[in-house]
């Protein structure tokens, strides 16, 4: 990798746009709704900061001293592991491809809020325009990492990010003056502290906690190789995770008193967002305003996440084929078009579906819900067990390497493992 992050805070900007995706905004207050409100936060803060980061810290700490793409990382530990890499490399690829769907959505609210002709989520996929959308998502992704790290990454997320946390912190601030912000608040800060014994809230904690951070994907181990050694790995995983939770926390101080401020169910995840808060937007003050505001951060972070799961395949392919980043970002722009208008078409007028259920779904339930953690565990037990301490320790340190070794090596593959079969478990008997 010859690329390198301008600077430190730079780099920490752009893994903050890859971990802050649509999920940290609508997924986890959705899951914390059906949790127990303010008792999820503490099975999510203890899987943040003892799993979830001990794995962004090892990721970092390879990409940066490897420097190379995931496949070839896979490969210089040990020649046979290289099918691993590509197995992660075809996982995120897939996940791109439906992500974009949903990116493409918030595309289109957002110009249907600045144009006032908001339709209704149902109207809106009962015609061709999420196909129409989709592709835009998709060549604006592929255009900005075509310009590569510092012509067109870091443009961008040095433009969007602090952009997305002023509007967020506007959202909060205008979302005190409503009539259901106490109530918003005691959903999400008094604890039902009965359902810490449940097993299944315990396995929602450490599912979002992987998925809102963006660890075990390869992401940031590729944002790695761009870094530059006198920047802190263990520093900057905090700033990003703190970044993180303050976005989803302060989502939810935005989501939940608007709900209880118009009787909406706090609990809806996607449908909140692009079914009952547009109906919400139109009964409280400045609602156009708001709407416009609240999509535009919705495809900030879709749109910053989906770049760097592209980024990832683009130096995979270049690697592999040596050919130039522009055509490597136009045939992967193309391929996933092609793969992702599946999960697009059955989300239109076409509905496609696959035993009675749409191709995106089940392309959520197969590679978000098991394909993931699965490639968590990989990055996890080949890097931690296979690859020489002394790679990994010289990056972080003695200290801060003996802890994150000895978490990734015991613990997190263990927790992913059993989270994911418990969820296998509860699909199969609900």
């Amino acid at each position: 990798m010859t690329e390198k992050w301008s600077s430190g805070p730079i780099f920490i900007l752009a893994a903050i746009g890859s971990a802050v995706g649509i999920g940290n905004i609508w997924r986890f207050s959705s899951v914390l709704g059906e949790n127990g409100g303010g008792a999820y936060l503490l099975p999510y803060l203890i899987a943040v900061f003892l799993f979830a980061v001990p794995l962004m810290v090892l990721e970092l700490a390879v990409g940066r001293r490897l420097k190379k793409d995931v496949v070839s990382s896979f490969s210089f530990v040990r020649s046979k592991f290289k099918p691993l890499g590509w197995i992660i490399s075809i996982l995120l690829f897939l996940l791109m491809s439906y992500y974009l769907v949903i990116t493409g959505w918030t595309l289109a609210y957002v110009i249907f809020s600045i144009s006032g002709t908001e339709p209704q989520f149902s109207e809106f996929i009962s015609t061709y325009l999420p196909i129409v959308f989709f592709i835009m998502a998709a060549a604006l992704s592929g255009l900005v990492v075509s310009l590569g790290v510092k012509g067109g990454i870091e443009r961008i997320v040095t433009a969007v990010i602090p952009l997305s946390f002023i509007i967020l912190i506007a959202l909060a601030l205008f979302a005190t003056t409503l009539d259901g912000f106490s109530s918003g608040l005691d959903f999400l800060f008094t604890p039902d502290l009965s359902v810490l014994s449940r097993a299944d809230i315990w396995s929602a904690a450490f599912g979002q906690a992987f998925f809102s951070l963006s660890v075990g994907y390869g992401i940031l181990m590729t944002y790695g190789g761009y870094l530059e050694r006198n920047v802190s790995i263990p520093r900057s995983s905090m700033i990003i995770t703190f970044a993180d939770i303050s976005v989803a926390i302060l989502a939810g101080l935005v989501i939940f008193p608007i709900a209880f401020t118009v009787g909406l169910e706090p609990t809806l995840g996607a449908e909140l967002a692009f079914v009952t808060l547009p109906i919400a937007f139109d009964s409280i003050p400045y609602g156009n305003i708001l709407a416009i505001a609240f999509f535009t951060l919705l495809f900030f972070a879709a749109l910053t996440s989906a770049i760097s799961m592209l980024e990832v395949n683009v130096t995979v392919v270049m690697e592999k084929l040596g050919i130039s980043r522009k055509r490597t970002a136009a045939y992967l722009t193309v391929g996933t078009v092609a793969v992702g208008m599946l999960s697009a078409l059955s989300y239109s007028q076409a509905e496609l579906m696959v035993g009675g259920r749409r191709i995106l779904d089940l392309m959520d339930e197969t590679v978000g819900s098991y394909g993931l953690p699965l490639a968590g565990v990989l990055i996890s037990v080949v890097f931690s067990w296979y690859l020489d301490k002394k790679e990994i320790t010289s990056e972080i340190g003695e200290r801060w390497g003996g802890i994150v070794i000895m978490l990734t090596r015991y613990v997190v593959p263990v927790v992913l493992i059993a989270v994911t079969l418990l969820s296998i478990i509860q699909a199969v008997f609900q």
